[in-house]
């Protein structure tokens, strides 16, 4: 569900124009870096959260929620007021064409200056997982991605007496849809059928909590921070060679969330099952239900992988049918996918430190294999060899790679059993 909204967006957004479509991919590129705040945020929440619903201490969950909560507000204002007064800085940082950043900027900044609504929505869902209510994240993102498919033609085609607005209404549809789902998020901790229930009295600092939230989140915004940061740096290398490239990558990249992000849910999964396990002191039963998870993780990364060997350059087609387009695009589909096994052990083993709250050992992995291998690869081969953005994608698949070896190996160690949170 949370991959649709990007999927839908492209959809529509490339009936705009290529420059469209560099825009939103650009400013992706940025939010990556307030994603992972969310997410390293969320591993915290989850990882705390389900410990104490392992030990059957709802009432110190709740704690936990309220502080994830507060946390989340303050880190939201800060970078709202950032991406809202330097939205043009941040494209022009990125390399986007003077056409690009003009008609493009009103986007970032809709996206940036509403980013509470991304983090609340990471952090509550995160929540409601880590109390193995999964279920009611899934449902609220189907509410809002519904939200999100009625208002996108809308707002960026116009309709009767609303006005056109581009790519900008594709911001204004998407911070709508996650808006309201964040109050729905709320109403159901104050009002629904939550195992995690809130109340006003709970929203004050607890500096125990906090600091113990802190503690396991930074390890987890660490290691996003390193991944997506690496992101916005190949975005850049790849903006080297044109507003086309740029164009196919992003739509490569929206398509293979689509699937990323199911497994992504298995890996969430893997999380939680860890961290309840060892809050019912059966680090056995949590190691068993890590390697079930990646190898039907890994079943359905290689049957996906399958169809974009296939069929990647008529998949990009459907978004935009340009000959470079479609060429960019489909290369970058089929050289990641290449590695999506490996990608499956990778992130479910990644999520399953994160559950035992040792969010330290990802950051370190994150860090050899991202910044010290995946970089330097993607600049040597791209810029100084001239393999061009063939390079770039090497580095990318090479990298994950690498971290499915490295978490195999790390992982057998069992040094995430003895972790307390």
């Amino acid at each position: 569900m949370e991959s649709v909204f990007a999927l839908v967006d492209i959809i529509y957004v490339s009936r705009v124009g290529i420059s469209a479509v560099a825009t939103v991919g650009l400013t992706e590129s940025l939010v990556t870096l307030v994603y992972a705040v969310a997410i390293g945020l969320s591993m915290g929440a989850t990882a705390m959260v389900a410990r104490r619903a392992g030990e059957k201490d709802d009432e110190g969950a709740e704690r936990v929620a309220v502080q994830a909560i507060i946390l989340g507000v303050l880190v939201a204002i800060i970078v709202g007021v950032l991406g809202f007064f330097y939205a043009k800085e941040l494209l022009g940082l990125m390399g986007a064409e003077a056409d690009v950043i003009e008609s493009g900027f009103r986007y970032t900044q809709i996206l940036l200056a509403s980013n509470v609504s991304i983090l609340l929505l990471f952090l509550i869902n995160a929540i409601f997982r880590g109390a193995g209510e999964a279920s009611i994240a899934m449902w609220l993102l189907v509410f809002s991605n519904g939200l999100n498919i009625i208002l996108d033609p809308i707002l960026i085609f116009g309709w009767g007496p609303i006005p056109q607005f581009g790519v900008t209404g594709a911001a204004m549809a998407t911070v709508t849809g996650r808006s309201l789902a964040v109050l729905a998020q709320l109403f159901i901790l104050f009002f629904g059928w939550s195992r995690i229930k809130i109340s006003i009295k709970l929203f004050v600092l607890n500096l125990g909590v906090m600091f113990r939230l802190v503690k396991v989140s930074l390890g987890g915004i660490g290691q996003f921070i390193i991944g997506t940061s690496s992101w916005v740096v190949l975005m850049r290398i790849m903006s080297e060679f044109g507003t086309d490239v740029i164009a196919g990558y992003t739509i490569a990249i929206r398509v293979m969330l689509f699937t990323l992000m199911p497994a992504w849910g298995m890996s969430n999964a893997a999380a939680t099952l860890v961290g309840q396990n060892l809050g019912a002191k059966q680090p056995l039963r949590a190691s068993k239900s890590v390697w079930i998870t990646a190898k039907y993780n890994a079943y359905f990364m290689l049957t996906v992988s399958i169809v974009y060997l296939l069929w990647a350059p008529l998949i990009v087609s459907w978004f935009n049918a340009d000959s470079d387009v479609v060429y960019y695009g489909g290369l970058s589909l089929r050289v990641m996918a290449a590695g999506y096994v490996f990608y499956a052990y990778g992130m479910v083993l990644t999520q399953a430190f994160n559950g035992a709250g040792d969010t330290s050992t990802p950051t370190v992995i994150n860090f050899i294999c991202f910044w010290l291998f995946q970089l330097p690869i993607a600049y040597f081969t791209a810029i100084v060899w001239g393999w061009g953005p063939k390079g770039v994608l090497i580095a990318i698949t090479s990298a994950e790679v690498l971290i499915a070896i490295i978490s195999m190996w790390w992982f057998q160690k069992g040094k995430w059993k003895t972790v307390e949170v």
